[in-house]
């Protein structure tokens, strides 16, 4: 990964801005999103208050995380767009249930969490080019020998309410008839307490959170994370649907930051670097499935595009 990137890269980025903002200056009364900030004077972004290191609360209760960060660019370039540098910012929580109705409703107009594009969410919802790629794996006790899918025949294994591990769990459950038992957490963290009260075997879930909720966890020996994924997540910051030029604003913002460099410097005070409120660190080097869409910026929800 490259180094920190000297001043001119910032220069950069800031040039990269300005021109994803002049490519939608003209154009606002195209975009219900964009008339709508324009009217209210208020962007409203919704955010996650405990998936770290993509979007959760600091010691002060402030949104933070690899998510937010970018959300604050498109922020500042949706300023420059609209030309009112004194536009208010309205931070909303907002859960793994709650997510894409508050989208789809319009209560907010940015998602910066931890969202998976998919076909079936993109019916409602839209999406940015992809920020991050994982793969959901299985978290387990080291002592249970639970490693794939097959060793949880019949067995109790949990999920978080509304994600695609869970609808991933409940698919194979129904194609292959495993009889297994499917629980729902409310968030990450009350999955794993689902494993560590023995009410499940293993918690399914995308590996990068699961890294991450074990980066603080006293007992982190005792689980392991399987080495078989069972599926691909392309990340993305969730839109308005059917938006094109907000949308064109977002990406543009974006792919100003891989063009620019500036990604890698987010990337690394996130996930390669003591992190707030604790200062754990997921010490993760960036995947060659994320430096590809970052070369080559795609919003493709298909899997095999990532492979």
């Amino acid at each position: 990964m490259p180094a920190l990137l000297p001043r001119i890269a910032l220069r950069i980025a800031a040039t990269c801005l300005a021109l994803a903002a002049l490519s939608v200056a003209a154009a606002p009364a195209d975009s219900p999103t964009l008339r709508k900030i324009e009217e209210t004077g208020v962007i409203t972004f919704g955010y996650r208050t405990e998936s770290p290191p993509f979007a959760y609360l600091d010691a002060k209760r402030r949104p933070i995380g690899y998510s937010v960060d970018i959300c604050e660019r498109i922020v500042e370039a949706t300023r420059k767009a609209l030309g009112m540098p004194e536009l208010e910012v309205r931070r909303v929580v907002v859960s793994s249930a709650t997510r894409m109705p508050m989208l789809a409703d319009g209560s907010i107009d940015l998602e910066c969490g931890v969202t998976t594009n998919t076909e079936e969410r993109a019916k409602f919802v839209g999406f940015s080019v992809t920020t991050f790629v994982t793969a959901s794996r299985l978290l387990s006790r080291r002592s249970s020998g639970i490693r794939s899918i097959d060793d949880l025949r019949e067995q109790p294994v949990v999920s978080t309410l509304s994600t695609t591990s869970i609808q991933y769990l409940t698919a194979i459950n129904q194609a292959r008839r495993l009889d297994m038992k499917i629980l729902a957490g409310l968030d990450d963290y009350k999955s794993l307490e689902m494993v560590r009260a023995s009410r499940a075997l293993a918690f399914a879930m995308d590996d990068v959170l699961l890294r991450s909720v074990l980066s603080t966890a006293p007992d982190a020996d005792d689980y392991v994370i399987s080495d078989v994924a069972l599926t691909t997540e392309p990340y993305a910051i969730g839109l308005p649907h059917g938006d094109p030029v907000f949308k064109r604003l977002v990406d543009d913002t974006i792919i100003g930051l891989f063009r620019s460099g500036e990604i890698y410097q987010i990337y690394q005070r996130w996930f390669q670097s003591p992190i707030p409120p604790r200062g754990a660190n997921l010490r993760m080097p960036m995947s060659e499935q994320l430096q590809r869409a970052i070369r080559q910026p795609t919003d493709m929800s298909d899997a095999q595009a990532y492979r």
